[in-house]
């Protein structure tokens, strides 16, 4: 018995990348695609590389017979979406907007889906609010170390992301012309994606109530991120590899590399890779991963995964994305 599977806003990037990752999976069955702007059209004329995969068209119409719906859609989109279309009880959810990450918006009954963090509790859940992109990338550099209370200063994070981070909408900063050969800083010290970072380090740490500063950038490539982050530490490098490694031994897509990691290592799959060295009194971390496959989809299918007692890779092995 495959799992049904309604998506919601399957038209965008992490819709594409839904559509991708689920048309391939062996236990799951597309019941419908929903997207208001595109209902009645074929989705291989959207996501033209899926032409020859599937015959499956949008829809505007909503259906109850299934056992999972993702939320694909944009910030603030999926609390409206779900108060206007109240979804029935038995039916599980995984949003990818940032609606209910946080605690003080999401009450008890949403569980925040980073399967690093919370793999038991995304087990027994119904309803996951999917880790943001940047928030993924940079706490996995930075769990090993809160889990043992070692965060004992300000936290220091320089991350790059691509221009799929920024969704399909068009705007200034997302253009070809503007974005090729280009690098900027925006929303310096103020991402929204700090409240979550910081809740998960104080899930380990309940002491923890350091400054996070965090610079995010905008760079001239399509996907992926990149994040550089530092921390006062008296561990040496071999101490602190040794706490990644133990920390994430049972985890099947974060792995730590003991050798210098670069972006093209993880673009298309759902892997996390982590290098740790040693300069001074600082501890260097390097975090990288594919802003849309476990920065958003990848991750998501990986919370149905848990969610319905598959094993937890079953269909993110492949390099299933377009670009």
């Amino acid at each position: 018995m495959k799992i049904k599977a309604g998506i919601i806003g399957g038209a965008g990037y992490t819709g594409g990348e839904m559509l991708r990752l689920l048309i391939n999976h062996p236990s799951v069955e597309i019941a419908f695609v929903h997207s208001s702007s595109n209902a009645g059209n074929k989705i291989s004329d959207v996501h033209t590389d899926l032409f020859g995969d599937t015959d499956l068209r949008f829809t505007g119409e909503l259906s109850q017979d299934i056992d999972v719906m993702f939320l694909c859609v944009g910030h603030g989109d999926a609390k409206k979406f779900l108060d206007a279309n109240p979804v029935a009880a038995d039916v599980k959810i995984i949003d990818l907007s940032q609606d209910f990450r946080l605690k003080v918006n999401a009450g008890s009954k949403w569980v925040y889906g980073l399967p690093e963090l919370n793999r038991e509790k995304i087990k027994e859940a119904s309803y996951i609010a999917n880790p943001g992109c940047f928030a993924t990338t940079i706490q996995l550099g930075l769990l090993p170390l809160a889990a043992k209370g070692l965060l004992t200063g300000e936290v220091h994070i320089n991350a790059t992301t691509g221009s799929t981070g920024a969704g399909q909408s068009l705007s200034g900063t997302s253009h070809f012309s503007w974005r090729s050969n280009n690098l900027s800083v925006y929303k310096a010290f103020e991402h929204q994606h700090l409240n979550e970072i910081g809740e998960s380090l104080k899930q380990l740490d309940r002491g923890f109530d350091q400054t996070i500063n965090f610079i995010p950038q905008r760079g001239a490539f399509t996907r992926g991120i990149l994040a550089a982050i530092y921390v006062e530490s008296d561990l040496t490098t071999e101490e602190a590899q040794r706490i990644f490694e133990d920390y994430y031994a049972a985890h099947v897509f974060t792995h730590v590399s003991r050798k210098n990691i670069d972006l093209k290592q993880v673009v298309n799959t759902n892997k996390v890779l982590v290098h740790v060295e040693k300069h001074g009194n600082k501890l260097f971390i390097v975090s990288i991963a594919d802003n849309l496959l476990k920065g958003a989809s990848g991750q998501a299918v990986q919370n149905m995964n848990l969610m319905f007692g598959l094993e937890e890779s079953a269909g993110l092995r492949l390099k299933a994305a377009a670009f």
